[in-house]
């Protein structure tokens, strides 16, 4: 629900997701989820695609998180023992520190992406 009136907050504050526009009245902007700073309803879509790419984003950022641990863990645990190859302390935490700041650059690469407005469609360039 997209609103920014008086008569649109109680059905801002029932919807799943309840958007209001900036320069509506207080009641409604204390109702909605999210409010939306400008008034052009393009903002509605561009948060729609924003959302997504966030989305995208935060799974890309699971599958890096996981792949590092479930690789990591097992070696640090001395899984490779046998075949002589041990990890040290250092490189574990070397390893985990790694993990972290590779979530957090792809976490700041959003910062790159733009979103167009042509004539009333929203393109995401990343």
């Amino acid at each position: 629900m997209v609103g920014d009136g008086i008569n649109d907050s109680p059905a801002l504050s029932q919807a799943d997701l309840g958007i209001a526009i900036g320069t509506g009245t207080d009641v409604a902007v204390e109702a909605a989820g999210v409010v939306l700073m400008r008034d052009t309803l393009v903002d509605v879509v561009t948060s729609f695609d924003l959302s997504r790419v966030t989305y995208n984003r935060i799974r890309l950022n699971f599958v890096w998180a996981f792949g590092f641990n479930a690789t990591g863990i097992p070696i640090a645990a001395g899984v490779l023992w046998p075949a002589g190859i041990i990890l040290p302390p250092w490189a574990a935490g070397l390893a985990m520190a790694l993990s972290s700041v590779t979530v957090v650059c792809s976490s700041l690469l959003l910062n790159r992406c733009v979103f167009v407005a042509v004539l009333s469609s929203v393109t995401v360039v990343c």
